[in-house]
């Protein structure tokens, strides 16, 4: 085997409307988060506990997030894990776990 895999696929809820910008070449960037719910049992109840996830779309898929996605809406989300790192205004460093979508259905 000469390659690995890195897919992420989630089914989930917009935690608010995508917010779009473009780079210095004019390429559209948008990102979002969706809450994908885990089912656990507390005692006799069962209830949902939310996870959010972080999504960036590139280009033309950019575009279609930001004009068609709303907040609440419910979507399906395929691509790719991917993990950064930056230092804050106090320099300390921070990293973020991100999936760069490949495709998105409404």
């Amino acid at each position: 085997m000469a390659r690995g895999v890195n897919k992420a696929i989630l089914i989930g809820r917009l935690g608010a409307d995508p917010e779009i910008r473009y780079t210095q070449s004019g390429m559209a960037v948008a990102s979002f988060r969706i809450a994908t719910n885990n089912r656990i049992k507390r005692g006799d109840e069962w209830i949902d506990e939310p996870e959010w996830h972080r999504i960036v779309a590139w280009d033309k898929l950019a575009e279609i997030c930001n004009q068609y996605l709303k907040k609440g809406m419910l979507i399906y989300v395929e691509g790719r894990l991917r993990t950064r790192s930056w230092e804050d205004q106090d320099g300390n460093k921070r990293w973020t776990t991100e999936i760069h979508a490949r495709e998105m259905q409404m």
